[in-house]
């Protein structure tokens, strides 16, 4: 690896929909085959293990409440969910430290004891490349329908960490339009982002690019894939996809973005794929000179921003 370089890869593929065994196995094999392609830090999108619940946008059952059909998704949801910490992450950092690669995934995290037993968070977790778990985030504010599944997450997660010599970070979704959330993450340091997303249309486009250059960061803006074949069966399929359920109802996106806020690897939809880049730290510091938020264009004796870092 060249001083001051990251290679970066996002795997834009879906996972085995509510199956959190064979969906590691597939996270395995995705990463070895991004690390054998030169990536030593790999993205998957939001609670990727095991499956992000699109079906609350789209199924009609969902709208009707105490819907029995509804509840028996969600306790499947739980059941293959990750605690953390938890087996499905030490097999994931045993990977990281045997690829020497670091590893950010989205998880449907459960807790199964105290008085949160019961709740799924929206959870991010980064590991290092020698396979220690350095962050792990909760998403702050289950977006919409997601209100449904999700419990509230907290502060804690604001940071980055380092990883080969950078200081990597991540938020999740509609945190992106949180503005004091992404100065946190700013002001953490960060010189790589993970922008997870289950579909990252025009709209989330706009939002990672705009975050590059915002943060003068690289930004890893990683979908999925989904067909509608993976809507749980105990649902009424969309009148949309009943002629042809091998139909995508997540398109993918994903685009890797540079401090510039230009595309570096320009979006990719509607297949599996997995993108990877060479990241140039050194470009962060060129593109600081018209602007930084955490430096000379920044404020503070105008503005002073406190984070609760207290784990809920």
């Amino acid at each position: 690896m060249k001083s001051n370089h990251i290679t970066a890869a996002i795997v834009q593929h879906g996972p085995e929909y509510f199956n959190k065994e064979k969906s590691l196995d597939k996270a395995v094999e995705l990463a070895k085959g991004a690390n054998a392609k030169g990536a030593n830090y790999i993205v998957f999108g939001e609670t990727w293990l095991s499956g992000y619940p699109a079906w609350l946008d789209h199924c009609p059952d969902v709208a009707l409440w105490n819907n029995d059909s509804v509840k028996q998704v969600f306790a499947k949801m739980y059941a293959n969910g990750v605690t953390v910490p938890g087996p499905e992450l030490e097999v994931l950092c045993k990977l990281a430290k045997e690829l020497k690669s670091g590893i950010c995934i989205g998880i449907n995290e459960v807790v199964r004891s105290g008085s949160k037993n019961g709740t799924i968070y929206n959870s991010l977790v980064l590991i290092n490349e020698k396979g220690q778990l350095v962050n792990h985030h909760r998403k702050l504010m289950p977006t919409f329908t997601e209100k449904m599944v999700y419990g509230l997450g907290d502060g804690h997660g604001l940071k980055s960490a380092e990883i080969h010599g950078a200081q990597i970070g991540g938020l999740i979704c509609w945190e992106h339009w949180m503005p004091l959330t992404r100065q946190a993450m700013h002001n953490s340091g960060e010189q790589i982002h993970a922008a997870v997303w289950p579909n990252v249309h025009e709209l989330l486009q706009v939002a990672s690019r705009s975050y590059a250059f915002e943060g003068r960061c690289f930004v890893l803006a990683a979908g999925q894939i989904m067909k509608a074949s993976e809507i749980p069966s105990e649902l009424e399929l969309p009148a949309k996809y009943n002629d042809d359920s091998s139909k995508l109802v997540l398109t993918g996106g994903s685009s890797i973005i540079g401090p510039n806020g230009q595309y570096i690897v320009e979006p990719i939809f509607d297949k599996e794929d997995i993108l990877i880049a060479e990241l140039d730290l050194s470009d962060i510091v060129k593109e600081k000179m018209a602007l930084d938020v955490t430096g000379h264009y920044q404020r503070e004796d105008v503005f002073e921003l406190k984070v609760n870092t207290d784990r809920k």
